[in-house]
């Protein structure tokens, strides 16, 4: 079964009821289930125990993973999600983290990681970054740059990302992971295109167990975009297969 999560703002809400009609249309889904709220902390004792999950707002993640309490959980998204001030789409992750929800996670392919204020903590503890671009971080007064997709193999990455996190993982896609031209999510967009995505999707597959997975942060502007429609599909019978 396949669980809608209409969650978040009215273009949230609609995109994740399109992308249904959307699938039922291609026939790539049969038994489904819509779960509504207007709160995360409602989400856990509503949603299902399912093996796919379709959300709007990413913060829906936190929900869903409070219900599962996966061991370890690996997130590809342009955003980190682990700003670390007050629960939401920008920080889902870094409060997941702190309150145990998973023990681990990992970061793949983020392109904006830099807190909004100065006031703004990054949460760093437990987590792993693989950023799509080369950035670096400073670490006891000296740069350093992190493994990233720009400059070192995917299989390299992976590799340190299983020892990491174990072979068992749920798996979040942020759909904003994707070029700007895709047009899926609401706010910026990554450094991905589909093609590099569906490689990564793959190799993933191949590498661990993935006891769950989500698609997020889909939004209506995907009713006007081919290419996020083309994409949403591509991605969604890769992940089902």
């Amino acid at each position: 079964m396949v669980t809608f999560i209409p969650f978040g703002e009215k273009p949230n809400r609609d995109g994740v009821l399109y992308v249904l009609q959307l699938l039922r249309r291609n026939k790539l889904i049969e038994d489904y289930m819509i779960v509504e709220s207007s709160r995360v902390e409602l989400l856990a004792e509503r949603i299902p125990q399912d093996r796919a999950y379709i959300v709007g707002e990413h913060l829906a993640t936190y929900g869903i993973v409070e219900k599962l309490r996966p061991n370890s959980l690996l997130s590809i998204d342009g955003h980190t999600d682990l700003m670390h001030d007050y629960l939401d789409h920008g920080s889902w992750l870094a409060y997941t983290l702190e309150e145990r929800l998973v023990n681990r996670a990992v970061v793949l392919a983020p392109v904006l990681m830099i807190p909004t204020t100065e006031r703004t903590q990054l949460w760093t503890r437990r987590v792993k970054i693989f950023p799509a671009l080369l950035r670096s971080r400073k670490v006891r007064g000296k740069w350093k740059a992190y493994k990233n997709l720009q400059t070192n193999s995917l299989d390299e990455i992976l590799a340190e990302i299983k020892k990491y996190l174990g072979e068992e993982i749920y798996l979040t896609v942020d759909m904003d992971v994707l070029r700007p031209e895709y047009k899926i999510a609401r706010f910026q967009h990554g450094e991905l295109t589909l093609e590099e995505l569906l490689e990564i999707l793959e190799e993933i597959k191949k590498n661990f167990k993935i006891r769950a997975f989500d698609m997020a942060e889909v939004s209506d502007r995907i009713r006007r975009s081919r290419l996020g429609k083309k994409a949403f599909v591509e991605v969604f019978q890769l992940l089902m297969g």
